[in-house]
Order: C-alpha cells, then sequence, then structure tokens
C-alpha cells in the first residue's frame, strides 16, 4: 500500500486548508485511516482518524470543532479538512492505513496501530 499526502502550504492564522491522501494498492475501501502531525523539534501526535466506511470519526482534543477527517472509498482517498487554523498547528501532517479498519480507541490513536504510512505534508500556519 501507498499512500500520497498533499495540500500543505503556508497559510495565515484562521485560514484553512484541505489535506487529501492517495492511496494505491491494497484494499483502501478496508482500513480505517488516520492522520497525524509531527510539529519542529515535537513527537508525531495523532490528529484524527475514520473507520472504513466513514461512519466513525475521532479527533484530537487541539483539533476538535476545527479539523473533519472524510474519506471517498471510490477514489482511494482521505481528506482533512483545516479550518480556524493557528499556529501551533505548524507540522508536518501524515496519513496512516489500519488494516483493522475499525475505530478501537485508545488503538487508533496511537502510531503502532497503524500500518502503512504516507510521507507528510507540510503546513505552516503564519501568526
Amino acid at each position: 500500500v501507498q499512500l500520497q499526502a498533499s495540500g500543505g502550504g503556508l497559510v495565515q492564522a484562521g485560514g484553512s486548508l484541505r489535506l487529501s491522501c492517495a492511496a494505491s494498492g491494497g484494499t483502501f475501501s478496508s482500513y480505517g485511516m488516520g492522520w497525524f502531525r509531527q510539529a519542529p523539534g515535537k513527537e508525531r501526535e495523532f490528529v484524527a482518524v475514520i473507520s472504513w466506511n466513514g461512519g466513525s470519526t475521532f479527533y484530537a482534543d487541539s483539533v476538535k470543532g476545527r479539523f473533519t477527517i472524510s474519506r471517498d472509498n471510490a477514489k482511494n482517498t482521505v481528506a482533512l479538512q483545516m479550518n480556524d487554523l493557528n499556529p501551533e498547528d505548524t507540522a508536518v501532517y501524515y496519513c496512516a492505513a489500519d488494516t483493522y479498519g475499525v475505530v478501537d480507541l485508545p488503538e487508533s490513536a496511537k502510531e503502532s496501530e497503524y500500518d502503512y504510512w504516507g510521507q507528510g505534508t507540510l503546513v505552516t500556519v503564519s501568526s
């Protein structure tokens, strides 16, 4: 399975960005999909996860109400709509695939749960 994240860039505080992750190989429609991020000098952290059919989602408290995860199984893509961005959201954002498929907390928020990772896309939010 190969994952390709895109959509990062430079945005002012209060702005929006939409990240996309395209999957190839494997059976995307059966995977749970997550987004993680790693800010400069910090460890990678969980952002959001969506179940195989889009029926379940879960967000980190830091992004709840501002970010929305969605997926299109017909196009093998998962998206992260990010609104009301602030400088603390500056990070490299990674998409990841969990072959288990179901949102099962707390495991779905852990890096170790995910089997495949994309290369990351940089989001920079200026103040």
